[in-house]
Formats: C-alpha cells, structure tokens, sequence
C-alpha cells in the first residue's frame, strides 16, 4: 500500500474509531466506561486532526512536511482508569454493552497499534517514522487501558487488590 492510501486509511479508521467511542460514552452509565469511551473519543478525535493536517500537506506538496509537529497530544486513559476504578458505581453500574464495546475497542486498538507500527517499519523519512511510532505508542496504550478496564469489569475486587497491592512492596 502506498503512503497516501496508508494515511488515507489511517484518517478513516480515527473517524471511526472516534465516533464509535463517543457513542458509547452518550450511552454508558457507568462513570468508568464513561471517562474510558470520552478519552479515547478525544484521543482519536485528536489523532484524526494531526492526520488530515498531514494528508492536506503531502497532497500539497507531494512530500513529508518539515512544519508538521511529529507528536500529538498524549494521552491521560491510563489517569482516568485509576481515578474512576475507584468509584463504588464503577464496579456495579457496567452492563454487557459496555464490556462488549470495550472488547471491540480492544480489537481497534490492537489493530491500529500493529497498522502504525508497520507504516513506520514502511517510512524512509526519519519524522514520518517518528510520526507513526509514536502513534503506535499511544495506540497500545490505549490498549492496555481496554484490557486493564475489562479486567476491573470482570473483577474489580481482585483489580483493587492487585492495585493495592503494588504499592505495598515500595514500587
């Protein structure tokens, strides 16, 4: 595939991404799927941008841009688990939507950090590498978020435990 329909393909999966983790953030009731779905809505909306800045640039001009910043914002999913698991409703008010939404965020998430990690593998232009490795990056984080958010889910008295149990050894 080539560059521009790599990015082009990039810019379809963050409006879609986006648009299905702002759904489920109007839907959920739960405070923790709630901030989970908004962040990563926010995220990818964010993502989005960063992407078509640079679609709008190489279409222009027919190479990487040397005014485009390389990062994006980062992301904060990681804080939002941590603050929300903490909440007596975030254990209790989750439903099987929930669950099943986080499950195919996972499945996004996976993808997109394998997608962004192979246009890197693909780029000779040291930004543009730079660009979709960190992209990547943010993309698994993401995913470690889902996956640590579907284990609170399923047993959130065993996610506290281990929670608390980190701290206790000075780590």
């Amino acid at each position: 595939m080539d560059r521009m329909a790599s990015i082009e393909m990039a810019l379809r999966n963050e409006q879609a991404e986006m648009e299905f983790y702002a759904g489920h953030a109007r839907r959920s009731k739960n405070p923790l799927a709630q901030g989970i779905f908004e962040t990563l809505a926010k995220d990818e909306e964010e993502h989005m941008r960063r992407i078509r800045g640079l679609h709008e640039k190489l279409l222009a001009r027919g190479e990487w841009p040397h005014d485009v910043p390389i990062e994006v914002a980062g992301t904060n999913v990681k804080e939002v688990l941590e603050r929300l698991a903490g909440l007596p409703e975030s254990a209790q008010g989750h439903d099987g939507d929930d669950v099943a939404a986080l499950e195919r965020g996972r499945e996004f998430e996976g993808k997109g950090t394998r997608f962004y990690a192979e246009l890197a593998q693909a780029c000779g232009h040291p930004m543009e590498k730079k660009f979709f490795e960190f992209l990547s990056r943010i993309e698994r984080e993401h995913l470690r978020s889902i996956e640590r958010s579907l284990e609170f889910f399923r047993d959130p008295g065993s996610w506290n435990m281990e929670r608390e149990r980190s701290g206790l050894d000075g780590a």
